[in-house]
């Protein structure tokens, strides 16, 4: 092949390869910003100069607006003329290594509101008899919740649970108090493990309606099975986050 000819051949690709791996620099940085941008660590909200950041992380200015214009189309930052970036999103931190209810986790940010939506029995569908041990039809306690705090929803929450535990809760002031501490009191005895999954689902009419976010906006889904200490499965959870306003975090360690 002549040479002219292989030049216009492999142009194309070096000029792609240049711009995937700026790309994946800005996204690099984007993701060491992010850290600092959700846990607090820029004084009055405002992030350095994009000349300091470019210094200090060693990119160029043009990976570091590429960067903060991902962290904008996430709303976690804008940029004010004559301040700079700035802080405009604040998320909370949700716990994965303690078995807590939403207002335990978030009660150093204020109260937790709920809003009852549904609450009433229904036959347990096959998947939901089985986690609680139950035989298919019989009636379980199914409860809708939105959850808010300051105002803002934070999830949706669809429960279902043991209709002899469930019917105390019926009357149960829910809009105050965690699920949680009700089964406690409800049982006598304390919860003892949950079993978790959490994984990014597309928000569905109902649930974009409900939580304000866009029809197809990602949320985050936490499936969790809840058992008390004797083992019995208690309270099965369908939790819709909104992902722009829950961050999960947690512990981990490796015993080998």
């Amino acid at each position: 092949m002549p040479a002219e000819r292989t030049r216009e051949h492999t142009a194309p690709l070096a000029a792609a390869r240049r711009r995937r791996l700026r790309a994946d620099r800005a996204r690099q940085l984007a993701d060491l910003l992010r850290h600092l941008v959700l846990t607090g660590a820029f004084p009055g909200g405002v992030l350095p100069h994009e000349d300091v950041l470019a210094d200090d992380y060693r990119a160029t200015r043009n990976t570091v607006r590429h960067a903060l214009d991902l962290l904008r189309t996430e709303q976690l930052v804008e940029r004010l003329p004559g301040v700079g970036t700035v802080v405009v999103a604040e998320k909370y931190r949700h716990g994965l290594d303690r078995l807590m209810g939403l207002a335990e986790t978030l009660r150093e940010h204020g109260p937790v509101t709920n809003e009852v939506r549904t609450m009433g029995p229904v036959a347990a569908p096959a998947p939901v008899a089985a986690r609680l041990r139950l035989p298919v039809g019989t009636d379980v306690l199914y409860v809708e919740r939105l959850r808010s705090l300051g105002g803002l929803p934070l999830s949706l929450d669809l429960t279902y649970l043991p209709l002899d535990i469930g019917r105390d809760l019926i009357g149960a002031d829910l809009e105050n108090t965690d699920v949680f501490r009700l089964l406690e009191q409800i049982t006598g005895r304390p919860l003892g493990h949950a079993e978790i999954t959490l994984e990014a689902v597309n928000a569905d009419a109902h649930s974009a309606a409900v939580l304000q976010a866009p029809q197809g906006a990602a949320l985050l889904m936490l499936e969790r099975l809840t058992h008390l200490s004797d083992g019995r499965p208690v309270d099965l959870e369908f939790i819709r986050f909104r992902g722009d306003r829950i961050t999960m975090s947690g512990l981990l360690r490796r015993h080998l």
